[in-house]
């Protein structure tokens, strides 16, 4: 989840909410991926997830990290929230799962390597406490009430929020985990373009990384629940909106749809101002029923900005939305499988081609099948695996022709971090497959067993 943004006055004129959108805008050579992942931590022994304080804990995790590597805490009410450092931040979701925003990075030998740093640090602290951390989609075990709220203005809003609106804000809340990337456009028509491939293929993305089969000690009939869940929390702000797909489409668009999305919130002075069900429109013209006769900074709107959670959505950049929480070698495949399509114009036009022809329907009934499914997932002909095949080639030729290498020369491109994708075409086993596979077979039927043999 993000932190409160900064910077920037009041908003004058209409245009200035474009704007922030269009500033994004940058020449190819200063693209840079930003990769998010977030993982549950859990008491060794008992199994449960980490309360917020105690000697094990969440707390106690960040609190270790700052001091042995040298993150700055971030804190609200003097309370330990988060970390950053060198443009990376650690931060809490609202259950307690433990989330790295990366900093943004050249290469996928990079993002990978800081993810490798991230995770051993974790696993130094942890182990030394009892903890461990698991990348899993969705909480295979845990109930509701086993799972703390952390101690954030923002999650206590949008948790009132989420007990009113659809009927699964709160697990998403606590109990799932996704891996995503953020990538950079060159202009409005480069976003038009991305943020196109980027929603008709995100079931694609769900179906290869499809990793929580298992929901409050049960098979849950889906290969991706994390899926499943966002498809029923808060129809106006989620979904594959089908009006970014209509002509004209562009920043101003983007702009008006985030307008007609209900606020949450606004900071001021470090505080959360409950502004729940509001309108950012009254706000513009201060008549705001949170703050009479105050209109909003531009700190304001890309708070709200960060509020809206559809498959894949924009700021400043792209964000990628559509995967589960995974193992290890996973997380450097999200960002290789994105940045393959959207950083080579080939790659990218080829990906266009692929799926420009399909309705709203059609996108639409994939992202369910891909929940349900998975790879073996099938919608008016088109065969989900042959599309992860085809898609994961052109990421992979995407790849080749931007020829990053790594190792100081000795890897000549990116393309092996996809390795972990093509060995699930090649079998036809996402994560969520091989889960239920051990559940069914040496487990017998012991869940706990995912525990101790998936955690990092």
């Amino acid at each position: 989840m993000s932190i409160p943004q900064s910077g920037g006055g009041p908003i004058e004129h209409h245009h200035q909410l474009a704007e922030t959108l269009s500033k994004g805008c940058k020449p190819k050579d200063q693209w840079r991926i930003g990769t998010e992942h977030e993982k549950f931590g859990y008491c060794k022994d008992t199994l449960l997830p980490l309360p917020y304080d105690g000697d094990r804990s969440i707390r106690a995790v960040l609190e270790a990290l700052r001091d042995r590597y040298d993150w700055a805490p971030v804190l609200e009410d003097n309370k330990i929230i988060g970390l950053s450092k060198g443009g990376a931040n650690v931060s809490l979701e609202p259950g307690g799962a433990l989330e790295l925003s990366g900093a943004p990075l050249e290469t996928i030998h990079q993002t990978c390597d800081e993810v490798n740093t991230h995770l051993q640090e974790v696993k130094s602290v942890s182990d030394e406490i009892g903890v461990k951390f698991i990348g899993l989609g969705a909480a295979p075990i845990w109930t509701h009430d086993q799972m703390p709220l952390m101690p954030k203005g923002r999650y206590k809003l949008m948790n009132d929020y989420m007990e009113k609106v659809g009927s699964m804000g709160t697990a998403m809340m606590r109990r799932t985990c996704t891996v995503q990337v953020n990538l950079d456009f060159g202009s409005e028509a480069d976003m038009v373009q991305k943020l196109r491939v980027s929603l008709a293929l995100q079931p694609v993305a769900a179906a290869l990384f499809a990793n929580s089969p298992f929901f409050e000690g049960q098979v849950n009939g889906h290969k991706s629940w994390r899926s499943r869940i966002w498809r029923d929390l808060d129809a106006d702000r989620t979904g594959m909106l089908p009006f970014v797909f209509d002509e004209g489409f562009g920043f101003e668009s983007w702009v008006q749809w985030v307008l007609d999305v209900p606020m949450y919130f606004v900071y001021r002075d470090g505080k959360y101002i409950d502004a729940l069900g509001m309108s950012f429109r009254d706000f513009l013209k201060g008549e705001l029923p949170a703050l009479p006769g105050e209109k909003p900074l531009l700190s304001d709107w890309a708070d709200h900005l960060t509020t809206v959670f559809p498959e894949a959505r924009i700021k400043q950049f792209i964000e990628m939305r559509g995967a589960d929480g995974g193992p290890w070698r996973r997380l450097c495949a999200l960002p290789a499988f994105w940045v393959g399509l959207m950083y080579d114009q080939t790659a990218l036009d080829a990906a266009w081609d692929l799926c420009k022809h399909w309705s709203a329907e059609q996108r639409d009934a994939l992202r369910v099948a891909a929940s349900v499914d998975g790879l073996q997932a099938k919608v008016d002909g088109i065969n989900m695996h042959e599309l992860a095949r085809e898609v994961v080639a052109i990421s992979e030729q995407g790849l080749k022709n931007r020829a990053m290498a790594g190792a100081g020369g000795l890897v000549p491109d990116e393309t092996h971090f996809l390795n972990a994708l093509k060995e699930s075409i090649d079998s036809g086993m996402t994560p969520a497959d091989e889960l239920l596979a051990r559940y069914h077979g040496e487990w017998n039927g012991d869940l706990s067993r995912i525990y101790g043999e998936f955690s990092y």
